[in-house]
């Protein structure tokens, strides 16, 4: 099947499912049922085969069981399955709520803004538009309503102090822009000059006191959910205790096996997870709160003693002073909406709890607790704090200690902390305590709750993440409990798949070592005719640019000429000598003929003889 197919298919049993719950009266979120239908498809317990595709027997199976799980009230497990789809839709960090409320603002003066800078107005319609520069200023500062005549008024004394409409004409010249720039710093400017008269009591009625207001709502905001985040934990070490007491008593197992313990269990941890992160929020916005509390008071008192009792004053001085106060008004204004949607969340988180109450009211909690040990998060880590793994024991496996791991306190801890080893064993999630040792292996860090544990988990890594697995995939809650993300990728949240390796920290560890290098490694690159300083350039330059016109002279006489020192220099003959072969020759025999009778002979009858007188070679 293709994943057009796919897609399709999906989003018709996604359409019958909601219907199916709209009929019985039960009105379910498209993401929330989407999420049901992957958890379900994934469940090994309800033999569906995810590389099959699904007969339309299936696909009612499917549907029906869908159905029958968001309709099952009295399941912890569908309550914390709609808490992490409702914290998943709506929680957002201060970083991205932030951005997100300054772009709505931006999208509601945007067609304020394009009245302004857009227009070419005559010298009739210049008070039209001055009127318009006066509810952007209001609009974009937010204090004040803009049909509050006094509030107007106010607000236009201010800007015409700082922009008199007879620079209206020049404003009008101006590129968009430009005339955008300085818009907000008019904005900025009336904002301050507000508040400034509001502390001076000439003005600012409609202004309220937002610090007064921050340092009471933050402490009232953290100790609600500090309550809560106790209840949590009570409840959570409760529900442990009990899960324990049943592995150890079969005859509790008996008696106990009917409550769903264990998805009560991931409901409070997950709970607890939540608050926690909105218990952190609210200490941060309390953190920012207090230093801005600081730097207001600060720059309201130098703002005073600028312009006490000074009838002209540069506006060099005092306008970085107003931009400053409404910059940090507008951090006040930012944490009132932090702590507004602090406090939404943390009273809507609540109602996905409150099956608590239901499944085991406070009478049926004491007396299933009868004879059993309670112990909490801190005591279980403070009674294993004196052990820890022997390195030695292990020849494979790499270890992180606080001694060893410069960063330890820092690391990425899977499972969300809890023990690897009590999750797939036990099904239970009890704390991790780093201080035993945390293992490191295919490049992510465990904790377990006790030496015995560690060991165990050590000798099969891959066997007990395996099991963890596999009891995701019967709590489909644990996912995002744990924060299996990279092994649910198709199933995790979009904002948690998409930040999952986003904070993964690799631990460095800490080792002695040593290096030595050369003195100067790289030959020297000092340049000597280098000069720093500006007055000897100076002389140089003078001096050089007086040569330009300079000559030099010379002459000479008939009678000096003589006089001249001359000096040259030779070089001495040197004594050389060299070498060749030797001379050497040889001598051939020189023909010699004689001729007998030239001189005449006695008879005349004789005849010449010619004799060869010739020496042989051989005598040589």
């Amino acid at each position: 099947m293709s994943c057009v197919q796919t897609e399709s298919v999906l989003k018709k049993i996604v359409r019958k499912i909601g219907q199916e719950c709209a009929a019985r009266g039960q009105t379910v979120s498209e993401t929330l049922v989407v999420f049901m239908v992957k958890a379900v498809v994934l469940d090994p317990r309800n033999d569906f085969n995810v590389d099959q595709t699904l007969t339309k027997k299936d696909v009612q199976n499917l549907i029906q069981l869908c159905v029958t799980r968001l309709l099952d009230t009295t399941n912890p497990s569908l309550s914390t399955i709609k808490m992490q789809v409702y914290f998943d839709m709506n929680y957002a960090n201060r970083a991205e709520l932030l951005s997100e409320q300054h772009r709505v603002l931006e999208g509601r003066l945007a067609p304020v803004v394009r009245d302004i800078t857009d227009s070419r107005p005559h010298v009739q319609e210049i008070e039209s538009v001055y009127q318009t520069i006066v509810s952007y200023v209001l609009l974009s500062s937010g204090l004040g309503s803009p049909t509050d005549i006094e509030v107007v008024r106010e607000v236009t004394a201010g800007l015409q102090s700082v922009f008199p409409q007879r620079e209206m004409i020049t404003f009008i010249s101006l590129s968009k822009k430009n005339k955008e720039q300085q818009l907000k710093n008019l904005a900025k400017l009336v904002t301050g000059i507000r508040l400034y008269n509001k502390e001076c009591g000439k003005g600012g009625s409609s202004i309220d006191d937002l610090p007064a207001i921050l340092n009471e709502s933050i402490p009232s905001a953290t100790q609600t959910v500090d309550e809560r985040l106790n209840t949590c934990h009570r409840l959570a070490h409760q529900y442990t205790a009990l899960l324990e007491s049943m592995q150890e008593d079969q005859h509790r197992y008996t008696q106990l096996s009917s409550f769903k313990l264990k998805e009560a269990l991931f409901n409070v941890r997950q709970y607890e997870a939540f608050l926690c992160i909105l218990l952190s929020d609210a200490i941060t916005s309390a953190q920012e709160v207090e230093k801005m509390n600081v730097q207001f008071a600060a720059t309201m008192e130098q703002l005073k003693n600028t312009v006490q009792n000074k009838v002209s004053i540069d506006t060099k001085e005092v306008f970085p002073l107003f931009v400053a106060l409404s910059n940090l008004w507008s951090g006040f204004q930012n944490e009132i909406l932090l702590l507004s949607v602090l406090k939404n969340m943390t009273n809507n988180l609540q109602q996905f709890s409150e099956i608590q109450s239901q499944l085991f009211p406070e009478e049926m909690l004491t007396s299933l607790l009868e004879g059993v040990t309670v112990k909490s998060d801190e005591e279980r880590i403070r009674e294993t704090m004196g052990t820890r793994v022997n390195v030695s024991d292990f020849k494979n496996q790499e270890w992180l200690f606080p001694e060893t791991t410069d960063n330890f306190d820092q690391l990425l801890i899977q499972y969300h902390g809890f023990c690897a080893h009590a999750i797939g064993v036990k099904g239970l999630t009890l704390p991790g305590n780093p201080a035993i040792g945390i293992l490191k292996h295919r490049e992510r860090c465990y904790v377990f709750s006790s030496k015995e544990a560690a060991y165990i988990f050590a000798q099969d890594p891959d066997k007990f993440i395996q099991l963890n697995v596999e009891k995701a995939s019967e709590h489909a809650e644990l996912i995002l409990l744990l924060e299996l993300y990279h092994q649910f990728e198709y199933l995790a949240p979009y904002k948690q798949a998409r930040n999952a390796g986003k904070y993964l920290m690799k631990p460095t560890t800490k080792c002695d070592s040593s290096t030595q290098t050369d003195t100067h490694i790289l030959p020297p690159t000092i340049v000597t005719s280098y000069e720093w300083n500006e007055w000897e350039l100076r002389r140089k330059a003078i001096k050089l640019a007086n040569l330009r016109h300079k000559l030099t002279h010379a002459m000479q006489t008939d009678l000096s000429h003589m006089r001249r020192d001359n000096s040259t220099q030779v070089y001495l003959p040197k004594d050389v000598s060299t070498q060749t072969k030797r001379d050497n020759s040889s001598n051939v025999p020189r023909p010699q003929i004689f001729l007998e009778g030239l001189r005449g002979a006695s008879s005349p009858t004789t005849h010449m003889v010619k004799v060869d007188l010739t020496r042989p070679i051989d005598e040589n």
